[in-house]
């Protein structure tokens, strides 16, 4: 929700900042911001998780996202709002990492990993819930979609009662021990890989296809849809994700770099919403199988001594491929002259990278 609630308004509020110098810039950057917020303060938020505990951290900052979220509501300079986006991806890193710990503090082995896989698909499913409705209520003006951050005070009602401090005994007894001066070296392809397919393809979509879809015409209502449908795709993959994983994660990791490669190739080549739509749930099939195998292939190498800091080293390299993505994307469009021909650079580079992936793992 944190990114994608508000995709399907950027058009939208990039046109009403149109007198901002750089807004082509900046505007996308209000979706993606949080994640150089998240990237940077991430291993902090990890170190703080190991020391001081889980849920406690857990709590006051769902009660901080849902203040600073819906500033945007009151704010009217595009500079104040990217403002209140980064403090969002301070937040945001906190509760990204205290999660993921506590879903690897409270199970271990097999069931640890069907979690995970069922992590990527319950934020696959509310990413198109939110989409959707990002693109409803953006119909009422780009502001709208804003409330939609409110949410995190039921949600942290529902913490209070349901969650409890993992006992500091379970320590995973699959995950290898190792000292708690630093994190073990397999870890570096795997967070290698996950910068590179956040970067070219899992966040092309996210953060493209709205433009893609706004040069052919379609309002946000459309565009909300058509992100939707993507999203569905990773919900789908992600649902069957423990079967494609049977004999290993590398196998979907693989596959998810080569099937995101070939949406993009179909995104590329679309000249109509329903083509552009099915390459992007391709696109999206694909996502749904490389991030959860590489969020499983991490966490598996961690011990509990450790496992705040792990987790969110690949929250930390995950979210700065989030915010690098955009500007990777303007940097290729303005080499090779439009954003078709861009994605197409992007697909080519994931098909390269699942050949390098298996040489690599």
């Amino acid at each position: 929700m944190g990114a994608l609630l508000i995709a399907p308004v950027l058009p939208e509020l990039q046109r009403s900042f149109a007198g901002t110098p750089g807004v082509e810039v900046l505007a996308p950057l209000v979706m993606t911001v949080p994640a150089l917020s998240i990237a940077l303060l991430s291993p902090m938020a990890g170190m703080v998780v190991d020391r001081l505990g889980r849920t406690r951290l857990l709590r006051w900052s769902m009660l901080a996202y849902a203040v600073v979220g819906t500033a945007p509501l009151w704010l009217h300079s595009l500079a104040a709002i990217l403002v209140s986006r980064v403090l969002l991806g301070v937040i945001e890193a906190a509760i990204i990492t205290c999660c993921l710990t506590l879903i690897g503090d409270y199970f271990i082995g097999a069931r640890r990993d069907r979690y995970l896989a069922w992590h990527s698909m319950v934020a696959s499913s509310s990413a198109i819930v939110f989409m959707a409705v990002g693109g409803i209520l953006g119909a009422f003006g780009w502001r709208t979609p804003f409330w939609g951050y409110a949410i995190a005070l039921p949600l942290l009602a529902a913490m209070t009662v349901v969650l409890r401090e993992p006992r500091k005994d379970l320590r995973g007894a699959d995950t290898p021990v190792v000292g708690v001066s630093g994190l073990p070296r397999r870890l570096a392809p795997l967070l290698t890989l996950t910068f590179i397919g956040g970067v070219l393809l899992f966040f092309v979509l996210q953060v493209q296809l709205s433009f893609l879809l706004d040069d052919l015409g379609i309002g946000s209502a459309g565009i909300g849809a058509a992100a939707a449908l993507a999203n569905l795709g990773v919900t789908v993959a992600a649902m069957s994700f423990a079967r494609a994983a049977r004999h290993g994660a590398n196998h979907p990791l693989i596959a998810g770099f080569a099937i995101s490669g070939l949406g993009l190739l179909a995104m590329s080549l679309g000249d109509h919403w329903l083509t552009i739509t099915a390459g992007a749930v391709v696109c999206g099939v694909g996502g749904g199988l490389l991030m959860p195998a590489l969020l499983i292939g991490t966490t598996s190498q961690l011990a509990f001594e450790l496992r705040g800091r792990g987790t969110a080293a690949w929250i930390s390299v995950y979210s700065l491929s989030q915010f690098f993505s955009p500007v990777a994307v303007a940097g290729i469009t303005a080499m090779v002259g439009t954003l078709d021909r861009s994605l197409l650079v992007c697909a080519m580079a994931g098909w390269l990278t699942a050949v390098i992936a298996r040489w690599m793992l």
